[in-house]
């Protein structure tokens, strides 16, 4: 009787110990990972990416390579790939300390602004919709 006794409370015990271990982290969901990164999700446009490609093409006016654009490079460059509007006031928005130059600080602050702008939802991250150059979106100064 006492073994049986033993027996039972041994294994009481032992179920009680089983409950109590701490249990399996809760699996995530495919659509609860990308909404916990936004930034990697294949149809979006981070400000990092948004800003390297912007400046990658920006930097092509840079012909004397010194990393820095004028106002006579980004005239030459938006000609020759025949932007509509005027490159000089696009430039001058550009140009914030009136130098005659843009840098890469200048850039990344106006492709910063242009960024957020775009940004209609404000969630970090450009939908194809929200892109100028998707047929849906609407059109914008560039």
């Amino acid at each position: 009787m006492i073994r049986l006794f033993a027996f039972a409370l041994g294994l009481q015990t032992a179920v009680a110990v089983a409950q109590t271990t701490t249990p399996a982290p809760a699996q995530t969901t495919p659509d609860t990972a990308a909404a916990a990164k936004p930034d990697q999700t294949k149809s979006g446009l981070t400000l990092e990416k948004f800003e390297a490609r912007r400046e990658k093409a920006f930097m092509r006016a840079d012909t004397d390579n010194d990393g820095k654009v004028s106002l006579a490079e980004w005239t030459a460059f938006q000609t020759a790939r025949k932007a509509k509007g005027d490159p000089a006031k696009s430039f001058a928005r550009m140009d914030t300390n009136k130098d005659g130059f843009v840098d890469k600080g200048e850039l990344d602050a106006f492709l910063a602004k242009r960024f957020a702008k775009l940004d209609k939802n404000g969630d970090g991250v450009l939908s194809a919709d929200e892109r100028p150059s998707h047929k849906s979106a609407p059109k914008q100064e560039q």
